[in-house]
């Protein structure tokens, strides 16, 4: 390929967006994290540089005021961004970049780079189960998981503006899709219907199950 692509990965928070991501940069080295720049506090674990690139509100409002962001947003009351030249450099010495994006985020980058993109919205399987595994991390508070789950419905509203939806019911079957699509748009022969799957009606009924429960 002459380009890179852009592998937009988004879904609401608890979803399993990151881990589908990691995976496939595991099994794939080659492909290379978008480290994005954040004001939100380090968690335990985390590595600055690595998982985010965690920076002031002052230096985070310097970059906007310079436009050195492709895209940026804020989520949870916390100020996300995706630096443009790491991007522009990627694409064009033919190297594949994974992003860990919300919708926002993924509008954004399509938008610059339409012909690069390759959108995917990862779902859960229920809105119950959303909120176990969020609960199941015990590093937020209740008040933080209560407010992402409600910002979970306005975000998966937005699946339509996704080329594939995944539904993550099971780790190892979403990863074999994320998988299968992923060859499929770098041009590696790979299971077609793995990838049908995720443009089946099946998938969108369920996007839209989630969107409209009340559960």
């Amino acid at each position: 390929m002459s380009r890179g692509v852009l592998v937009i990965i988004s879904s609401p928070s608890g979803a399993g967006k990151t881990t589908l991501a990691r995976r496939l940069m595991t099994e794939f080295p080659a492909l290379e994290f978008s480290v994005s720049f954040t004001t939100r506090p380090m968690r335990p674990g985390e590595v600055d540089g690595k998982d985010y690139r965690f920076v002031s509100q002052e230096v985070f409002d310097k970059m906007v005021a310079d436009d050195q962001f492709a895209e940026w947003a804020l989520v949870h009351n916390n100020y996300y961004g995706t630096a443009k030249e790491p991007v522009d450099r990627a694409l064009n010495e033919a190297r594949h970049v994974v992003f860990d994006v919300d919708w926002q985020g993924g509008r954004a980058l399509s938008k610059q780079w339409p012909d690069d993109s390759l959108k995917i919205f990862i779902l859960p399987p229920s809105v119950d189960e959303l909120s176990r595994r969020l609960r199941s991390r015990a590093s937020d508070s209740e008040s933080v998981i209560e407010a992402r789950l409600a910002k979970a419905r306005e975000e998966m509203a937005h699946y339509d503006e996704y080329d594939f939806l995944i539904v993550n019911d099971d780790v190892d079957k979403a990863y074999a899709t994320l998988r299968a699509v992923y060859l499929t748009r770098i041009g590696t022969p790979t299971e077609d219907e793995l990838v049908k799957q995720t443009t089946s009606r099946e998938a969108k009924r369920q996007a839209e199950s989630l969107v409209c429960s009340d559960s």
